[in-house]
């Protein structure tokens, strides 16, 4: 036996299938530690949210024209921004009355990371108006069909949509496009 490779290739104690047992075990109990820790960090960050929303005006107590945004650290509510060009979101008109409830479970489910896109969600607003209000919820990828239909469907679950319930995914460019029609910086043909 030259070097210490060939002590354990020649060893037939049986001692290297308990040890690849405990391997196992000390992987497996890594991952645990691993999801626990997530898991808590995940609880901390929703309980830190709640001592600063507790203590919020409720989208449905506000009166006239007002917006909320909640976008993730370091992305503007803005469609220029870098993480939001290329995007879009998801529009849900709201009669009167439920843009709260709506609001909260929006937002709770975004923290609670229950649209299980990565980092897809860019962040949500609630746009409180005289006759309706509207709930919308932006992401980074307006191409990626799979990943907007699953916004979409986690949407409609978290928010307890009846099935007929119009919702409208329009991308940013668009959005773009269309503010500056209206407000006569282009013509029609694009100029």
């Amino acid at each position: 036996m030259n070097n210490k490779f060939d002590a354990l290739k020649d060893d037939d104690s049986g001692d290297h299938d308990q040890n690849e047992e405990n391997s196992t075990q000390k992987d497996g109990e890594k991952e645990k530690t691993e999801r626990d820790k997530n898991q808590n960090s995940s609880k901390r960050k929703v309980e830190q949210f709640w001592k600063f929303y507790s203590h919020m005006v409720r989208p449905g107590d506000l009166t006239g024209h007002s917006d909320f945004h909640l976008f993730k650290e370091g992305i503007k509510p803005m469609w220029e921004d870098d993480a939001n060009k290329n995007g879009g979101k998801w529009i849900i008109r709201l009669r009167k009355g439920l843009a709260s409830r709506c609001w909260e479970n929006l937002i709770l489910a975004m923290l609670g990371e229950q649209f299980m896109v990565g980092e897809e969600i860019c962040g949500a607003v609630v746009s409180v108006r005289f006759q309706e209000d509207i709930i919308s919820i932006w992401n980074k990828t307006a191409s990626d069909q799979a990943t907007t239909a699953r916004i979409r469907d986690t949407l409609r679950r978290v928010l307890n949509l009846p099935p007929n319930t119009i919702m409208e995914y329009k991308t940013h460019t668009d959005s773009i496009k269309a503010w500056e029609e209206f407000h006569g910086l282009v013509n029609s043909s694009g100029r």
